[in-house]
């Protein structure tokens, strides 16, 4: 009878990579958030094209520029009718993106539908980071809280996932999540909202803010797991690696872009008055 193998232990240089990344990208990105206006639309601008061209180099390796280039130019024509406020024309920019980018990326993608969801993965979730960030009384809070809700989602999840360890979440898709990564986000995301809510002085009583914080950080937690399904129908390990410690943008955003619609719809509710 074989022993069984060391449990491998936590990776302290990898999180220290990670660690090092995020104090040099993290206030980049808080500063646009707080400027919002022109500065954050030019985040979002540069996010859009980093993932356009991520997506090209995963679905399209023998093109991957052309693929990245049709799918990042519908992309960003419908952030900038979003940041416009001309959101009938952004979501049909989306959809008639994805019907041309398919039929443009002919013969450079295994299959065209590749090149579609392109758009329709990557547009939405920006043209909602816009849309929250453009609210014009509490715009900067709401966009704080969904970093936050994501952020403390994703590094908790990494980090008791890691010390503690325990059973896989879903081994075939993501053979490195654990459920006490999927609890410890969770928990932290949930906590997260509520201090933001709190100190923010958001009008959100405190169950109203941790239910925020625990769909974000479930939609955090599908996003990252239907990241790792596209990159296993691709057969890739990484969406790039132009961020040390993490892979690509793609991999740091991919819970983002899910929380970004989710938290989005959830203020929309309350924006029509749906929810008084």
């Amino acid at each position: 009878m074989t022993s069984p193998s060391p449990a491998k232990r936590f990776n302290w240089s990898n999180l220290k990579t990670r660690v090092v990344s995020a104090t040099v990208l993290v206030p980049m990105v808080v500063a646009a958030v707080w400027l919002g206006n022109f500065w954050f639309l030019a985040l979002a601008l540069v996010c859009t094209a980093l993932l356009a061209r991520e997506w090209g180099k995963i679905s399209a390796p023998k093109s991957p520029n052309a693929v990245g280039a049709v799918v990042g130019l519908f992309c960003a024509v419908a952030v900038i009718a979003a940041y416009l406020h001309q959101f009938l024309i952004a979501w049909s920019v989306v959809l008639a993106g994805a019907f041309l980018a398919g039929l443009i990326a002919r013969g450079a993608v295994e299959r065209r539908a590749d090149a579609a969801y392109g758009v329709v993965y990557i547009a939405p979730a920006v043209i909602a980071l816009v849309w929250i960030r453009s609210l014009p009384s509490d715009g900067l809070w709401w966009t704080l809280l969904l970093f936050v809700v994501t952020w403390f989602a994703d590094i908790f999840a990494y980090v008791t996932g890691s010390i503690f360890k325990g059973p896989k979440l879903w081994p075939q898709i993501s053979p490195n999540k654990t459920w006490a990564g999927f609890v410890g986000g969770l928990v932290a995301a949930t906590i997260g909202a509520v201090l933001v809510a709190h100190f923010a002085h958001l009008k959100l009583v405190w169950p109203a803010a941790a239910l925020i914080g625990f769909l974000g950080g479930l939609a955090t937690m599908a996003g990252d797991l239907w990241e790792s399904i596209l990159k296993r129908r691709f057969g890739v390990k990484d969406s790039g690696d132009i961020i040390p410690g993490h892979g690509g943008l793609l991999d740091r955003v991919d819970g983002l872009m899910f929380a970004a619609i989710v938290i989005a719809a959830v203020r929309l509710v309350d924006h029509l008055g749906w929810a008084h």
